[in-house]
């Protein structure tokens, strides 16, 4: 296992005196623009081949104006196109929590850095997964804010349609803190009103971790205790799953077809496949996963008006072994992406909550709100951790 950092990078920029978030740290996601250092996107050829950023990402600017302090840039899967967190370039980074597995990713370093206490705060990206899963496999608070809310000016695209910029704390009045700077709102005083606990999720999950977050629901329920049990993907959670990888890769294919195309990078394996699937889509695939989105947006829309929170899973289990052979990786990224897909999809906002695990390893559970609700998330986890 290796550091969080970008391998040969050195970072420290004090945040604005006196800002809310004065006195934290936080580290960026090697896709976040820093002005003057290279955004290497955990790829040895990007940086190379695309020019210095000469202002901050957003995200970076805005966590420096609120007072916290950048410490460093942190390794990503390749382009951001992995979910578990090992870089064939850059190695993989250290999960404290259940050292000599995967922190997740493609939001690794970060997450690895904040479970380390090297830092109070991190920044990551969620496009499929990539800050919901690490979060679970090490032990944090992470969120998928809902998408198109957040300035993702200085940050590097994958599928424009489901990215968006995420963070992750270690305990949940910083990651209370860190949100309402990002967000730009208060947390609310008013919990929710009502929960869905998503059966279909939670049977999908191994039955270990469903288990191990039963104690979590318990004290869920307790905080609302209007609750309900429903399906959260009638058609399938794997059918949800499949539009995901349809859609995700034509849009990467997109948006790195020009630079592969005029400069032939080096990639993993892994990577350059999920590229070419992009490529290699047909328009009928495509045609069924577009009307396949609409259909998820209308569930998800039904599923949670407003004050409705739905629970699930994060990831049907914990951190699996580090340097796994390919063939034993591919199934386990699609059934990750069975319970995240709905993220990139519908694009609603999804906080993962620790405090459960398998095997001494964390896995987490999730609250998803609807579009536009994301403080109402935090303030839920709020209660949670106080429930503890």
């Amino acid at each position: 296992m290796t550091s969080p950092f970008v391998p040969g990078s050195s970072i420290r920029i004090e945040g604005r005196p006196g800002g809310p978030l004065a006195g934290l740290t936080f580290a960026a996601k090697d896709l976040f623009d820093v002005a003057g250092t290279p955004t290497g996107g955990g790829n040895p050829d990007w940086a190379r081949q695309n020019p210095i950023p000469t202002r901050h990402a957003w995200a970076v600017q805005t966590l420096l104006d609120a007072g916290a302090t950048l410490v460093g840039k942190t390794i990503t899967d390749e382009v951001s196109l992995g979910i578990l967190g090992e870089n064939a370039f850059e190695g993989t980074p250290l999960n404290p929590a259940a050292p000599g597995h995967v922190p997740g990713g493609s939001s690794s370093g970060s997450a690895s850095a904040v479970a380390q206490g090297i830092c109070d705060t991190a920044l990551g990206t969620d496009t499929g997964g990539s800050v919901r899963v690490p979060a679970s496999f090490c032990g944090l608070y992470g969120i998928r804010p809902t998408h198109g809310r957040l300035d993702l000016t200085g940050m590097l695209p994958q599928a424009p349609s489901s990215d968006t910029t995420g963070w992750f704390a270690r305990d949940a009045k910083t990651f209370a803190r860190v949100s309402e700077v990002l967000l730009g709102e208060s947390v609310p005083e008013a919990l929710p009103t009502r929960l869905v606990i998503a059966t279909d999720a939670f049977g999908f999950a191994e039955p270990a971790t469903a288990a191990a977050l039963e104690p979590m629901v318990r004290r869920l329920k307790a905080i609302i205790p209007d609750t309900r049990f429903d399906l959260m993907a009638p058609p399938g959670l794997s059918v949800w799953g499949r539009a995901q990888r349809v859609l995700q890769p034509v849009e990467a294919w997109e948006t790195f077809r020009e630079w592969v195309e005029r400069d032939n990078p080096r990639f993993a394996f892994s990577v350059a496949k999920g590229l070419v699937l992009g490529a290699m889509s047909s328009e009928a695939d495509r045609g069924w996963a577009a009307l396949m989105r609409q259909e998820v947006r209308g569930r998800m829309r039904h599923l949670l008006p407003p004050g409705t929170v739905l629970a699930l899973p994060t990831t049907p289990f914990p951190a699996p072994r580090a340097g796994l052979p390919l063939g034993e990786l591919m199934p386990l990224r699609d059934q990750i992406l069975c319970l995240c897909a709905q993220g990139g999809l519908a694009g609603h906002p999804q906080l993962n909550i620790p405090g459960a695990t398998v095997e001494g390893r964390p896995v987490g559970l999730s609250l998803i709100a609807a579009r536009g609700a994301d403080a109402l998330l935090i303030r839920t986890a709020l209660a949670l951790e106080n429930a503890a």
